[in-house]
């Protein structure tokens, strides 16, 4: 029995599509457990860049089984598209290759159309939502009204999917935003619903059975830590929990499946976020740019999903320490040290003050960040690119000290760290 969960550490955007890409090669099952599409992995195999929003990036890879998990909610749009372009570049996305749990959620036009109408009405307030939908199909499971993967392939689903959208024009005529026209709906999903059926399966039971036979099932987190529903920054959080544990739950697996797991948390070698909410390590001077790059390459920060420049900072290990706390990592992943090659020196958040006290952990968790103030450490620079270098011993001994100190703040070895965004730009640790 092998169960590996990848967690991002931060915000999101940590670079776990490429790392999930790295371990898949010895995995036989790869699988996501949460979210929808609007979660972005990108993975670069030679001249290809693959964006995956909603089916594990481990795909890429030819033997693996990838599977949709019920804690996901999924836009058939979304998908089929996402399946049709991978196929165009050669890589199988049939039914003996990609699995949809039944207990899966749908995301509708309904929940796109809501979720783009209530953050308008949010005004100055708003979160910052990538408008996909994802929010208000939680929301409906929550209030056991949503449509489910299984309701697809049901002889009564079109009269399902015609209330839900009738309920949906009610909600979106309080908000004053137009409403849908249902026909087109219909018939859009009833081809969807025709297409889906060779994909739907009792996944929990196939992974169990897969975990039973000794094979290594590699679960694929969406977003980050700090992105939680419970315990990131609230309310500036995503709409599903994105903690290891939460892989459990998300695929319909019992806890023995958790012993002896090994849970990688991805964390970039500075601080990133997209959207609204706090950020105690920001930086917005020339140095700001210097990290997030200016756009041209893919791999500079900018959503993968929304396409907005990430706000950047130094690593904060307060929230480090926290992430690894919650999620109980074995190991740690660091992305992205190539970009911080040529700085003259490199600060690391160890602590917070406020209000005259210091704070090596948050009182009570990160929602309320507003008057802490970042403590660092500041450690030196290299000039060394990194970017060719594949052995630890060949790293340079500052970039070393560097990921040493990392280790040390968050309590946990490193085990991995991408010195580019090739796949096989990569350096494990001794």
């Amino acid at each position: 029995m092998a169960l590996k969960i990848v967690v991002g550490a931060q915000w999101g955007d940590e670079g776990k599509g490429r790392i999930v890409d790295w371990f898949a090669a010895q995995a036989e099952v790869v699988a996501r457990y949460n979210g929808g599409d609007n979660a972005g992995h990108s993975v670069t195999v030679g001249a290809k860049l693959f964006k995956l929003h909603l089916i594990p990036s481990g795909i890429v890879h030819p033997a693996p089984i990838a599977i949709l998990g019920n804690g996901m909610v999924i836009n058939p749009e979304s998908l089929f598209s996402e399946m049709e372009s991978l196929e165009k570049v050669g890589v199988k996305v049939g039914p003996q290759r990609l699995r949809i749990s039944h207990a899966a959620h749908l995301i509708t036009p309904v929940h796109k159309a809501l979720d783009k109408a209530m953050e308008i009405a949010r005004g100055k307030d708003s979160i910052g939502t990538t408008g996909r939908g994802i929010g208000p199909a939680y929301t409906d499971k929550a209030a056991r009204t949503n449509l489910r993967v299984a309701d697809m392939i049901a002889p009564d689903f079109i009269e399902k999917l015609s209330a839900h959208i009738m309920a949906g024009n009610r909600s979106l005529a309080a908000l004053d935003a137009p409403q849908l026209e249902i026909e087109p709906i219909l018939a859009i999903f009833a081809a969807y619903a025709e297409r889906i059926l060779p994909f739907v399966a009792d996944t929990a039971a196939e992974m169990d059975a897969a975990l039973k036979a000794e094979k290594t099932v590699l679960a694929e987190g969406a977003q980050g830590t700090l992105l939680d529903i419970d315990h990131g920054t609230y309310p500036f959080v995503t709409s599903s929990s994105t903690l290891a544990p939460a892989a459990l739950l998300g695929l319909g697996l019992g806890l023995n499946a958790a012993r002896g797991a090994v849970v990688s948390g991805v964390c970039k070698s500075f601080q990133t976020r997209v959207g609204s909410g706090p950020f105690p390590t920001e930086i917005e001077d020339d140095l700001a740019l210097r990290l997030r790059g200016t756009g041209e390459n893919p791999w500079d920060e900018y959503g993968t999903t929304t396409g907005r420049p990430r706000r950047v900072g130094w690593l904060d290990g307060v929230l480090l320490r926290y992430a690894a706390r919650l999620n109980g990592f074995t190991e740690l992943v660091i992305t992205k040290l190539d970009i911080l090659s040529g700085l003259p020196y490199i600060k690391v958040c160890t602590a917070y003050t406020k209000d005259g006290k210091t704070y090596t952990d948050l009182p009570f968790g990160p929602t309320d960040l507003e008057g802490y103030e970042a403590v660092y450490e500041q450690l030196p620079g290299w000039t060394e690119d990194v970017s060719a270098i594949r052995r630890w011993d060949d790293l340079p001994q500052a970039a070393r000290d560097y990921l040493d100190a990392v280790a040390k703040i968050a309590g946990v070895p490193v085990r991995l760290v991408s010195v580019g965004p090739e796949r096989e730009q990569i350096v494990e640790a001794k």
